[in-house]
């Protein structure tokens, strides 16, 4: 038995014939993975802007009809789809500063947990850890 040497410059993928002469299955072709580019993204994402778009465009439309609000003495007559889309902003807005906050949080602890927090932070963790020692000084009644 012999086996055929593989081309210069190629190598051998499948391993050699067995004993009884079977050959293993070839191996399946790799499929092709779709790359995704920053310009791709770009356009999906133009694309559902603009989908939402048309979809606030109809909504605005269809509630066209004026109503009053009053908000702490303050009197106004909008389009009803105006002051909802007002109101989901404002909502949003409260949102992200929330988010905001709590993300800033996350990174205090983080950095403190580290060791590497900024000297203002360092200020304040060190009146923290003394602050127990000036109460364990004090009189109990």
């Amino acid at each position: 038995m012999t086996e055929s040497a593989a081309p210069h410059g190629t190598t051998r993928t499948l391993p050699p014939r067995s004993a009884n002469g079977s050959a293993p299955a070839a191996p399946a072709a790799p499929q092709r993975r779709r790359l995704s580019t920053q310009i791709s993204s770009i356009r999906t994402g133009l694309i559902a802007s603009v989908a939402a778009l048309i979809v606030v465009l109809i909504f605005i439309i269809q509630n066209a009809h004026t109503v009053n609000i009053s908000l702490l003495g303050v009197h106004l007559q909008l389009p009803l789809a105006v002051a909802m889309l007002l109101a989901v902003i404002a909502g949003a807005l409260l949102m992200a500063a929330a988010g905001t906050a709590r993300i800033a949080q996350l990174r205090r602890l983080l950095r403190r947990a580290a060791g590497t927090a900024p000297a203002a932070d360092r200020t304040w963790i060190s009146r923290s850890r003394e602050a127990p020692q000036r109460r364990s000084g004090r009189r109990q009644s």
